[in-house]
C-alpha cells in the first residue's frame, strides 16, 4: 500500500509539474511577473513551509510509534525468555507440559502479529483453544515447594505481562495514517512543484531537478507510511528473535 501511495503521488507531482509548464507558455507574461509573481512566491513560501512542518511532525510522530513497537517486540521477546526460564527452574512433568506449550502460544502470537509473514501458514494458523495456553495451565500448577510457589508466583506475573504486551501489539493498526491527511499533503506538494515549474521557461536543467526533487518528496511519503506500519512492507520489524528465543526442548 505504501508503494502505491508513493508512486500515485510521484505521479500527481509529474502532472502538476507538466501543467505548470503548459501554463508557463499558455498565460500571459503579465500574470507570471512583476507583483503577481511576488505574490506566487510568497503563496508558495507559505505551502512549502505547512508542509515542511506537517512532514516533520508526521515523520516524528511514526518515528515515535515505530520505536514504541519495537519496544514492546523487546519486551515481549524478554517475557518469554523469562516464562521459559522459570518453567524450566520450576521442573517436573509439568514443567514440560508448559514449556511446550509455551513454544506453541509463541508461534501463535508471531503469525497473529506478523499477519503478512509467509513462513508461517497451515498449522500455526489454527485457533487456540484456552485450555491449550500456557497461562490457562500454569494457574492449575499446584507447587510441593515454597520455591516452586515463589516461582509459579513470579510465572504468573510475566505470562500476565506477555498478554497485555500481546494485546498491545495485536491493537496496532494495520496503518497508523489518516489517507485524508497525506491525500492534503500530497495537494499542497503538487501546487508547490506546479508554482515551481511555472517560475521559469523550460529548458533541460529544470525539468530534471524538478524530477528529482518530486521523487524525493514522494520518498519522504514512502518511508512515513512504511514506518506507520510497522509489521508490513520494508521497514517491518524483525520477529526472528522471537523465533529463536525458545532452544528445542531436549
Amino acid at each position: 500500500m505504501a508503494v502505491i501511495i508513493a508512486l500515485s503521488s510521484f505521479a500527481l507531482i509529474l502532472v502538476s509539474i507538466a501543467g505548470g509548464l503548459f501554463l508557463r507558455y499558455r498565460l500571459p507574461d503579465s500574470h507570471l511577473s512583476g507583483d503577481s509573481k511576488d505574490v506566487i512566491r510568497l503563496a508558495t513560501a507559505l505551502i512549502g513551509t505547512m508542509a515542511a512542518v506537517v512532514v516533520a511532525l508526521l515523520f516524528a510522530s511514526t518515528r515515535s510509534s515505530y520505536e514504541a513497537t519495537n519496544s514492546n517486540v523487546a519486551r515481549l521477546t524478554a517475557g518469554v525468555v523469562e516464562l521459559d526460564q522459570l518453567l524450566k527452574e520450576y521442573g517436573g512433568p509439568e514443567s514440560v507440559a508448559l514449556r511446550r506449550a509455551l513454544r506453541t502460544d509463541a508461534a501463535s502470537m508471531i503469525s497473529a502479529i506478523w499477519r503478512d509473514d509467509a513462513p508461517v501458514t497451515g498449522e500455526l494458523l489454527r485457533p487456540v483453544m484456552q485450555e491449550d495456553t500456557v497461562l490457562y495451565k500454569l494457574r492449575q500448577l499446584d507447587p510441593k515447594t515454597p520455591v516452586q510457589g515463589a516461582i509459579k508466583a513470579r510465572a504468573l506475573a510475566v505470562s500476565n505481562d506477555i498478554e497485555q504486551t500481546r494485546l498491545t501489539l495485536l491493537s496496532q493498526p494495520p496503518d497508523a495514517l489518516s489517507k485524508p491527511f497525506i491525500t492534503v499533503l500530497v495537494l499542497w506538494l503538487c501546487f508547490i512543484f506546479a508554482s515551481f515549474s511555472m517560475s521559469s521557461k523550460a529548458n533541460p536543467t529544470l525539468v530534471v531537478v524538478l524530477l528529482i526533487c518530486g521523487f524525493t518528496a514522494a520518498t519522504a511519503i514512502y518511508l512515513i507510511l512504511e514506518l506507520g506500519q510497522p509489521f508490513d512492507g520494508l521497514l517491518q520489524l524483525s520477529n526472528s528473535a522471537l523465533r529463536r528465543a525458545l532452544p528445542p526442548l531436549s
